[in-house]
């Protein structure tokens, strides 16, 4: 079970990687910027000196979060694409740590 976990995780990553590249290429830096930076919030969490019990911690961490945001920006009025590949971005962080086997949750 625990290798069908890890192999899912891991087409996940790979699926929102190639997403969040196809929507950085389409609508240019902006969206780039703003995929890079949620990929590396986990390590911004980290280098800040959040406690790893802490909510902020455990936040960054969880999927339903960057989940809502691609969720919300896809049935939602707003139109700014950077929203979208933000969210892309963390989730494809949070499914590379999972995939690795590091949760990041306490």
């Amino acid at each position: 079970m625990h290798r069908i976990r890890t192999v899912c995780w891991a087409a996940l990553a790979l699926f929102l990687a190639a997403f969040a590249v196809f929507e950085s290429v389409k609508y240019g830096l902006p969206t780039s910027v703003a995929a890079l930076i949620f990929v590396a919030l986990p390590d911004l969490a980290r280098l800040a000196r959040v406690p790893p019990s802490g909510m902020l911690h455990q936040a960054v961490h969880r999927v339903w979060i960057p989940l809502a945001v691609v969720i919300g920006y896809s049935f939602g009025p707003i139109v700014w694409p950077p929203l979208f590949t933000a969210g892309l971005g963390w989730l494809t962080r949070i499914a590379v740590d999972r995939a690795l086997g590091r949760s990041g949750i306490r």
